[in-house]
């Protein structure tokens, strides 16, 4: 992978401490407050509090059915959220619809990729900056997402449909980036994926932070995901039961004992 940057920068990371039981939380570019999603009668997220630092990467794990992908679709406002409150930079996403979220800088890559595969890989990329004005600037972005994932310049006039796994991956990642968000909200980007393309996905999502663009991501490949993170919140039963840094949380007895085999 080059060592080009993504089309949007902020600061650099910091790591954390002990871990520790949730409640304990810094300043932050993103606050979740008490945040609640339901479907009819079933709780899938109970009341969680997160905060995301501008320039880290922070990771919400745990197992399949947990509430991760729920708690990115409340913060993407692609479910309604039956309770709580998301501050951005200290606006208040709460009730704002999916494209003004957009708008504001909060960028979601979905589960599964969602990728247009009618349309050519250079055609998705474009979708990517609909909600921008600044046209002369689009190129330049293009051109530093195709030096993230040199595969989609090769095949920037080729449809979608033909990419690979790996390479449909890459180009919704691509895509999100080309809105110029300040918030990367990524669910399960390793689904499905071989673990060398997986590993080269997680090595551009560190490229990607080190420029300075804040990321959260959620995941089930627990031992990944703590890996390049600076900070990290386990989510069970709809509830955060444990918080800290990346490395912390791989050295936590209670997570290696339920999510990395002993």
């Amino acid at each position: 992978m080059s060592a080009a940057g993504p089309p949007q920068g902020a600061n650099a990371p910091s790591g954390g401490s002990e871990p520790r039981a949730a409640g304990s939380v810094g300043a932050s570019l993103l606050q979740v407050q008490g945040l609640t999603v339901s479907y009819g009668k079933v709780e899938a997220v109970r009341g969680i509090d997160l905060e995301l630092r501008e320039g880290e990467i922070t990771t919400l794990v745990g197992a399949n059915g947990a509430g991760k992908s729920s708690t990115l679709l409340a913060l993407s406002g692609l479910v309604k959220k039956a309770g709580g409150r998301v501050l951005f930079d200290g606006q208040d996403l709460t009730r704002m619809a999916p494209h003004r979220i957009v708008a504001s800088g909060v960028v979601q890559v979905a589960e599964g990729r969602a990728t247009l595969t009618t349309l050519t890989v250079r055609e998705n990329l474009e979708l990517g900056a609909y909600t921008r004005r600044d046209r002369g600037e689009r190129a330049a972005d293009m051109a530093r997402v195709y030096a993230l994932f040199p595969v989609l310049a090769e095949r920037a006039d080729g449809l979608a449909g033909n990419l690979s796994g790996g390479e449909q991956q890459m180009l919704a990642i691509g895509r999100a980036l080309m809105a110029r968000p300040r918030l990367l909200l990524l669910d399960e980007p390793s689904m499905g994926l071989a673990p060398i393309i997986v590993q080269d996905i997680f090595r551009t999502l560190r490229e990607i932070n080190r420029a300075g663009l804040t990321i959260f991501l959620v995941e089930q490949n627990v031992r990944q995901a703590l890996k390049i993170a600076q900070r990290a919140y386990v989510i069970e039963t709809g509830r955060i039961v444990l918080q800290g840094s990346g490395r912390e949380l791989l050295d936590s007895p209670r997570v290696r004992q339920a999510y990395l085999g002993g």
